[in-house]
């Protein structure tokens, strides 16, 4: 069997799955040749966690010297979990010098990066695979053949709403993503996965967007307002913390990854959420206009009790809805993200939690509901997360949901964020076909 000679750019915490399945579920076809990461703390922890388990020391490289990895190394594939607004530079030049590439979503975050990450592909020949990890999550799965199999027949209007919790959603307020040069805010970073399942779920393209929100509970001036002042600049301390705070201290993991590491580069992983320079947004709105006359009202918060996500899909006959709770509460002093037992009592004894789970109802004109059952595996998303891993670094070959994306699946997906940001700062609706992006416009490249 031929082995795949992959490098990681980009050695942050999501970077951990990459390496345990290159390390530890693929080692008979994937090997960690090199690590490409401007940090020396962070490429190191994962240099020795590879040494740790018995394999070949990746060697360390810096972003400036990507090209003489890939050559030196014999490079197959990189895989890419750098800053989002990296991500085009290091994608292109992946490409151009002979590998080809596995990113995190989301592609990139704006639209001339887009096009440039188009015309490389095209250039070049080479694969850049998207890893959208909720195609795979078998509830999101259940409804994409439920519209394919046409029980609801035609689809005609969308009601999605994300709701981030305190714990999670205020993670994007302490570290990079807070910028949304960096970011692409939340509609580019975080909702590209949803409506990347929008775009799958209905197999059609957004044509515009009008999006309306704002910064209405995080930041130094929803703090103030609030009587929130006086706060440490970073949860980092000693003393007592409130429930916004993240003490790097507490994780091992971040500890080796961020706290250890700032001396080398400044970058703090634990700012607090109520601290000035936030420039992107924590509640939001859309309405997207598909080519294929459906319409997406969806609207994302970051700062809600609970996790989860509702999406109703309207048909011609019929409508299917997907309620899922992926954290019922969060609860001070139980960590950044508790586990909850669905039959646990509140603490004052009265009342249960908000239980997690997942229900998949359709119901077709003049007939009862049915609910479709979930069947889910071992591992993140219901054992989703290691579909897509298998469809990485094996290959799924032929499948009937088409779950495997490429970069045409992650332009799509941030075009309708790209154009969202747009109509934030414009106030008006925002027509995909005019961001400037070939595959979008339906414009057409000559390349030699």
């Amino acid at each position: 069997m031929t082995t795949t000679r992959y490098a990681l750019i980009g050695a942050g915490h999501r970077a951990q799955m990459y390496v345990d399945a290159i390390t530890q579920t693929y080692p008979d076809r994937a090997e960690l040749v090199a690590i490409c990461e401007p940090n020396p703390g962070r490429a190191a922890y994962y240099a020795d966690l590879v040494a740790g388990r018995g394999l070949p020391t990746p060697t360390t490289w810096t972003p400036d010297r990507l090209e003489d990895m890939v050559a030196a190394e014999r490079v197959d594939r990189v895989v890419v979990c750098a800053r989002d607004d990296l991500h085009a530079e290091l994608i292109v030049r992946s490409l151009e010098a002979g590998a080809d590439v596995v990113v995190e979503k989301p592609l990139t975050i704006d639209a001339d990066s887009a096009a440039a990450i188009e015309d490389a592909a095209h250039r070049t020949g080479g694969q850049v695979v998207l890893t959208f990890n909720y195609r795979y999550s078998p509830r999101n799965s259940a409804l994409r053949r439920i519209l394919q199999d046409g029980m609801i027949g035609e689809v005609t209007s969308i009601d999605f709403s994300w709701m981030l919790d305190t714990n999670h959603g205020a993670d994007y307020f302490r570290r990079w993503h807070r910028q949304k040069d960096h970011s692409g805010g939340l509609l580019v970073h975080k909702s590209s996965h949803h409506f990347d399942l929008v775009n799958w779920w209905i197999r059609s393209t957004p044509r515009r967007v009008y999006a309306s929100g704002g910064l209405r509970f995080y930041g130094a001036e929803n703090a103030a307002v609030r009587g929130l002042t006086d706060r440490p600049d970073r949860g980092t301390h000693d003393g007592d913390h409130d429930p916004f705070e993240l003490d790097l201290r507490t994780d091992p993991r971040l500890t080796s990854l961020y706290l250890d590491a700032e001396a080398h580069d400044g970058y703090l992983r634990d700012r607090d959420v109520f601290g000035p320079g936030i420039t992107i947004e924590d509640n939001l709105a859309l309405v997207v206009d598909y080519a294929s006359g459906a319409t997406l009202s969806y609207s994302l918060n970051a700062h809600a009790p609970w996790e989860g996500y509702r999406v109703a899909i309207n048909g011609t006959e019929g409508r299917a809805e997907l309620d899922v709770v992926e954290r019922g509460a969060v609860l001070h002093g139980e960590g950044l993200h508790p586990v909850l037992d669905p039959s646990a009592k509140d603490a004052g004894g009265t009342g249960t939690l908000r239980p997690h789970g997942e229900r998949l109802l359709v119901q077709r004109h003049w007939e009862e509901a049915l609910e479709i059952p979930i069947v889910n595996g071992a591992g993140g998303h219901g054992g989703g997360d290691a579909l897509l891993l298998a469809d990485i670094f094996v290959g799924g070959g032929h499948d009937p949901l088409a779950r495997a994306a490429d970069w045409t699946d992650g332009i799509r997906s941030i075009a309708v964020g790209i154009a969202g940001n747009r109509s934030l700062v414009t106030g008006l609706p925002v027509d995909i076909a005019d961001l400037g992006i070939p595959l979008l416009s339906g414009k057409t490249r000559e390349h030699a």
